[in-house]
């Protein structure tokens, strides 16, 4: 905790810029200001190195799709995480991050995979809304009453569905199926965690896969989601 008594949530964004950091972590900054935290924002992972630093963060806000991340680096945010400091994200900002760490994935336990778009016939060049496909969020009915999701239904999106790789020690909130389609390599139906948490030594983890843009970061049950898990994964 800080000496002055609020708790601090460091805001890590950058990477691809198609998936806007600056834009869809400034939509949850003042939401953490409004819940009493100090927020601090940075440009690139080259904070976690500063290990004295990071003992006194509660919950760190990343949004770096893609990008890199240093062994120096790793190695603090990972030591923070396991002595308490909460992490939390959306979409390509925490499940596409860093491909070139395995203990990086390892700490996250789900890795995007792809987002298989449209039929090739109805692709138009250039277009990025040739990944959006209309897909449901499904509450998994076990977890209907944990406080990330409570009290918000099965819901539908039209954007990246992600296809997700993932292990057993996440707790799933929620999950999207992969439908079999016409011309699809695939020949039954995939299931991916599209909302899971993931505890790790004493810190805590929050992914929401949904987030590719701040339209879709501002529908109600993603904005809900998100705000939720952003308090839940902090100290």
């Amino acid at each position: 905790m800080t000496t002055t008594g609020r708790r601090t949530a460091l805001v890590v964004r950058g990477g691809w810029d198609g998936h806007a950091p600056v834009q869809a972590t400034d939509l949850f900054i003042p939401h953490l200001v409004d819940n009493g935290f100090a927020v601090r924002v940075e440009d690139s992972p080259a904070i976690y190195a500063d290990t004295d630093y990071l003992a006194g963060v509660d919950l760190i806000m990343q949004c770096v799709t893609m990008s890199t991340i240093e062994r120096d680096q790793l190695q603090g945010l990972r030591g923070a995480i396991e002595a308490g400091t909460g992490f939390a994200g959306w979409h390509g900002g925490i499940a596409d991050s860093y491909r070139n760490s395995s203990d990086y994935l390892h700490l996250v336990g789900g890795q995007f995979a792809c987002h298989p778009g449209k039929p090739a016939e109805e692709h138009v060049p250039d277009d990025p809304a040739n990944n959006f496909v209309p897909y449901v969020i499904n509450i998994k009915p076990e977890t209907a009453t944990h406080p990330i999701v409570a009290g918000i239904e099965d819901f539908e999106l039209i954007t990246e569905q992600y296809w997700v790789l993932s292990d057993d020690y996440i707790d799933v909130l929620a999950t999207t199926t992969q439908k079999v389609r016409d011309g699809d390599p695939w020949h039954r139906e995939v299931t991916s965690p599209a909302i899971w948490t993931r505890n790790w030594g004493e810190g805590k983890i929050f992914v929401a896969t949904p987030g590719h843009s701040v339209d879709v970061l501002q529908h109600p049950s993603v904005k809900t989601i998100v705000e939720r898990g952003l308090l839940w994964a902090a100290r």
